[in-house]
């Protein structure tokens, strides 16, 4: 009995003592991670995915995660170019491309990439105007990433995208621009209005020109417009000899001079008999 107690013992001291050892020698990173490995505050290096091991009270691993963060700046106070108060946030995304340095360089490189991203922010959009900040929105997020990537790549940090999400303008600012943009829109009102105005005094004069070079013409349009109003049912039509009228009419005013040989027109369609 006293053999049995002394091996029972035995595998309680390799079970309480070994398995934590063990335990502890077993890593297991996931495919978007990898651990740091340190070794007696020595770096060694990264390692995974997948199973390795490390020496237990020797080695010490610090995990990092290699997916992209979305890191969210909130609303700035921001002086613009033309002293127009704003409050602009931005969104940031990046993600660690250098676990070692991201861990060796600096202590927390997400605290550290949202105070750059911050101080950036004010810093660029304090250098634009208010136009240029609503209408070149994209040049601007391509600034901030270039600028943003260019401080945080000593850390083992990829800034892959920065983007102005939300610009908020003071009352006052926002009924200026409301007044502004309904003045423009009147001005191209008017401005297309004069141009179709234009275009129909073009088109009018040409086709009195087609009409004048062509003496049956006008008398064509003329028939045209007639039955253009004959549509209607209601509608009586009077039709009247304009040709002969208007040939009486300049006999009238223009009678022949004796001796000339000119005879006006009479009344009833004939010539005029001569004295």
């Amino acid at each position: 009995m006293g053999a049995i107690g002394g091996l029972i013992t035995l595998l309680i001291v390799v079970v309480v003592v070994v398995l934590p050892i063990v335990s502890a020698s077993i890593k297991v990173v996931q495919e978007y991670e990898r651990g740091v490995i340190f070794r007696l505050g020595r770096l060694v290096g990264a390692r995974g995915p997948g199973l390795f091991f490390i020496v237990p009270f020797v080695d010490r691993m610090v995990r990092i995660d290699l997916r992209t963060v979305t890191l969210e700046v909130p609303p700035q106070e921001v002086i613009t170019r033309d002293n127009v108060s704003l409050k602009v946030s931005a969104v940031v995304y990046f993600r660690v491309i250098n676990p070692e340095s991201a861990v060796v360089e600096v202590a927390d490189y997400g605290r550290a990439t949202f105070q750059i991203a911050q101080t950036t922010l004010r810093s660029v959009l304090g250098e634009a105007a208010l136009d240029e900040l609503l209408a070149n929105r994209e040049q601007i997020n391509q600034r901030l990433q270039a600028i943003i990537d260019e401080q945080t790549e000593p850390w083992g940090i990829k800034v892959s995208v920065v983007e102005v999400k939300d610009v908020e303008l003071p009352q006052t600012m926002q009924r200026s621009m409301s007044l502004q943009a309904e003045a423009e829109r009147e001005k191209r009102a008017k401005i297309i209005h004069a141009q179709g105005e234009f275009q129909a005094a073009q088109t009018l004069a040409d086709a009195a020109r087609v009409i004048a070079s062509q003496e049956n013409t006008l008398q064509l349009r003329y028939l045209q417009t007639l039955a253009d109003i004959g549509v209607e049912s209601n509608t009586t039509i009077i039709l009247t000899d304009i040709a002969g009228m208007l040939t009486r009419f300049q006999g009238i005013l223009n009678p022949a001079v004796p001796g000339d040989g000119n005879v006006p027109a009479a009344p009833g369609g004939g010539n005029v008999p001569a004295r």
